[in-house]
Order: C-alpha cells, then sequence, then structure tokens
C-alpha cells in the first residue's frame, strides 16, 4: 500500500507541478521541486541502508513513511515556494528510506525462491498510478485544487502505517553490521549535491549553469566510490555489475521515454492525452513481464535481464523510427510496450540477484547502492538528452537529436546485455 501511494505522487506530481507554481508565483523556480525531491531521496536511500545494516529495516519503515506523511502535508498546505520545496525534501527523505527499507525487509523475511514474485507484486503496485495518476490529479488540478493531489494521499499513508506496525513487531531478530562504513553520510551529501547540480545544468545548459553542472560531476565522481561496491564502475563480475546493469537499464529506458510524449506532440501532432498511451502500454507490459517472471523461478535471473536488455534495445531502436514527420507513429505504443516488458523482465531479476549477492550484513548498503545506481543512470542520461535538445534541436524540432539519442540509448541497452555474462556468478563471487 505504501509503495502504490509513493507511486501515486511520483506519477501525479508532473501533472499539477504547472499550477503549483503558478498560484505559488515560482515559475522561475519550475525544476527546484523536483530536485529538492531527488537530492533528498539520493541521501535518504544512502542513510536507510546504512541504519538497517545496523538495525534492521524496522526504524527505516516507521521513519520513512511519517517523513512522506509530514512532507505531503506541508507541500498541501504551502503557501509559498519555500514552504512547497520543504514538503518536496521531506517527501524525497521519507520516499527513499522506506523504498531501501522494503528492499532490506524483503531479504528478511522471505526466502530467495520466493523474492521474484514480491518483486512482481512491488512491481505491480506501480500499474494502476501510471493508469490513472496522471489522469486524477489533472482532475483534482482542475476542479478541486491542486492541494489534494498531496492532501488526498495523507490519509491514506497514514493507514498503511498503522496496518504496518504489528508487522514490524513480529520481523526476526537483525544481527548488526561489525563493519563501520567510513564516509557514508558525507558522501550521501556530496552525491545529492552533485545529482542536483548535473540536474540543473542539463535542464539550462548555457553559461554559468555548465560550471554548476561540471562541479556537480567533480563532486559526484569520489561519493560514488564510496557509495557503491568496489569495482561497479569497472563492471567487475558479480554483485558489481549487477549494480551497473540496473544504471544501464533504468537510464536507457527512461531517458529514451522522457522524449516519446514530446516527439509525438512536436513532431506528429499528437494532444497531450494520445501522446501518454504509450507510456501506459509501457506500464502494462511492465506489470505483465514481472509477473511471469515471477512464475518461472527456475529460469536463472542473469538470462532474464539479458531478455530484458534485449528487448529494452528493440524498443529504444524502434522508437528511433518514429523521430522524424513521416515515422510510423502509430507503432510506438507497440513498440514501448515491448521496452516495458523487458523492464519488468529485468528490473525484478538484478533486485533478486542483488539480495542473492548480500548477507544479513551489507543487504541495507548494497539495496541503497541499486537504488542510487537507478537515479542516478536515469538522471544523468535523461540530463544528457536535455543537453543534446537544447544544443542541437528544440522542444518544438527535436528531430535532430532525439534520432541519435534514442540510437544512443539502445547502444547502452545493448551494452548491458553484453555484460549480462558477468551477472551468473553474482552469488558466488560475492
Amino acid at each position: 500500500m505504501l509503495v502504490t501511494l509513493l507511486a501515486f505522487e511520483n506519477m501525479g506530481v508532473s501533472t499539477a507541478m504547472p499550477r503549483m507554481v503558478s498560484e505559488l508565483r515560482g515559475d522561475e523556480m519550475y525544476a527546484w521541486p523536483f530536485l529538492a525531491f531527488l537530492a533528498a531521496s539520493v541521501v535518504a536511500t544512502v542513510l536507510s541502508g546504512r541504519f538497517s545494516d545496523l538495525r534492521g529495516p524496522r526504524p527505516s519503515l516507521l521513519v520513512g513513511p511519517a517523513l512522506f506523511l509530514v512532507g505531503l502535508l506541508v507541500a498541501g498546505f504551502a503557501q509559498d515556494m519555500t514552504q512547497l520545496l520543504l514538503g518536496r525534501v521531506l517527501q524525497g527523505l521519507g520516499g527513499g528510506a522506506q523504498v531501501v527499507a522494503v528492499y532490506v525487509l524483503i531479504g528478511l523475511v522471505y526466502p530467495e525462491n520466493d523474492r521474484p514474485a514480491v518483486f512482481g507484486l512491488l512491481a505491480s503496485a506501480w500499474v494502476v498510478p501510471s493508469l490513472v495518476g496522471p489522469a486524477v490529479s489533472g482532475w483534482l488540478t482542475e476542479a478541486v485544487s491542486w492541494r489534494w493531489v498531496f492532501l488526498g494521499l495523507a490519509p491514506l499513508v497514514l493507514l498503511g502505517v498503522l496496518l504496518l506496525v504489528p508487522v514490524l513487531r513480529n520481523l526476526p531478530e537483525h544481527r548488526p553490521d561489525p563493519d563501520r562504513r567510513k564516509g557514508l553520510p558525507l558522501a550521501a551529501l556530496a552525491a545529492g549535491a552533485g545529482v542536483v547540480g548535473l540536474s540543473w545544468a542539463a535542464q539550462h545548459p548555457r553559461g554559468l549553469n555548465l560550471v554548476v553542472g561540471l562541479v556537480g560531476l567533480v563532486v559526484l565522481v569520489p561519493a560514488l566510490r564510496v557509495l557503491l561496491p568496489k569495482g561497479t564502475l569497472r563492471a567487475r563480475p558479480g554483485l558489481p555489475v549487477t549494480i551497473l546493469a540496473r544504471a544501464l537499464l533504468a537510464g536507457s529506458f527512461f531517458a529514451a521515454e522522457a522524449f516519446i510524449p514530446l516527439t509525438l506532440t512536436s513532431v506528429h501532432g499528437y494532444s497531450a492525452i494520445a501522446s501518454g498511451i504509450p507510456l501506459t502500454l509501457s506500464a502494462i507490459g511492465w506489470s505483465t513481464a514481472a509477473w511471469w517472471q515471477s512464475r518461472k523461478p527456475d529460469i536463472p535471473r542473469a538470462t532474464l535481464v539479458r531478455w530484458g536488455f534485449v528487448l529494452n534495445a528493440v524498443g529504444i531502436a524502434g522508437v528511433t523510427l518514429i523521430a522524424p514527420s513521416w515515422g510510423p507513429a502509430w507503432l510506438t505504443p507497440l513498440l514501448w510496450g515491448i521496452a516495458g516488458a523487458g523492464m519488468g523482465l529485468a528490473m525484478s531479476s538484478l533486485s533478486v540477484l542483488t539480495l542473492a549477492a548480500s548477507s544479513d550484513v551489507d543487504r541495507g548498503f548494497n539495496s541503497s547502492a541499486l537504488q542510487i545506481s537507478d537515479m542516478l543512470g536515469s538522471a544523468l542520461l535523461v540530463g544528457l538528452g536535455g543537453v543534446l535538445v537544447t544544443t542541437f534541436a528544440s522542444a518544438q524540432a527535436p528531430t535532430a537529436a532525439v534520432v541519435p539519442f534514442d540510437l544512443l540509448m539502445a547502444g547502452v541497452a545493448v551494452l548491458g546485455a553484453v555484460l549480462t555474462r558477468r551477472l551468473g556468478r553474482a552469488t558466488l563471487d560475492d
């Protein structure tokens, strides 16, 4: 229930954001509510992983939803942009904390053979929000108030917490991590700041903003050496390549997806509603494939990840054809449904492989590394696409940038498929 509500908030905010910033007179700060949530999520993800290794998932599963709830209330009653940003920071802290703790909880409670089914259920928790979240958010914004995009979720989050409390009382006893990982809080703050700097520069690639992006990159790189398993950026077999694969998978998919509505509306004249249909088909494909992989525990997870990368590459390469005005835009829902199915196969399987390569004392660190890799891969590659569109094309005519960018993202997915050869030893090498 908590994951579903987090998904509703995630899917609905983008729809309501234009009205929010307009009423709060913050048009020049339009990007900051998104950046505040992202930076806070990065910090909370790291800290939640560390606390989970020290004390188990119970504290994060109580504090995380509580922070998310307070953030909903602060944002819902905000009278200016400062209060809205504070609410978004609290939501990011709460969301990041609880997602990592859920992963740790799954590793603690469920045997390995049951984990594919559990991650399939987590994937399905995003389906309904993906299908109706933007529409419900738009209706609330127009018919009632954008504030109810936040306030309407608050009672349900409270109910979710109340349902969770008796479960947490009966968790198995946790064995604390005896290894003190140094520098995690500072690295978490550096990563959050670095992501904000890079994202801001990608959205405004000119003048001093490029310097801000460069500083963000300089801060981010050493932080990743602390936050990710050793050898991740070198694709070392085992857990490191599993974490890297998550960045390549999420980054290539979400980066390509970010420019599908823009292409359909600007190049082919689709309405806003029609341009969102491929994203809906993608969510259905994702959930269906996640459910299917949960019914196939005997298929090696590395094989499913490889299939997922291949389907993702096919879908991304296919949507390259719709970027020109002569392209078959009607094929987009089918192509993006294929890419979504690839995500359903691979994302769940990468989560299973990560937990299989983890022990009781490092499950939190590894789960947070998986989430950090996911967020950074998406942020960096979506930002790269934004830079290419701004530099070599425009939002009104994006074809010149979208075609090479989609081909590049298809290449990233192919690279991920090649690297899956190193996934099979994840539980043996680490």
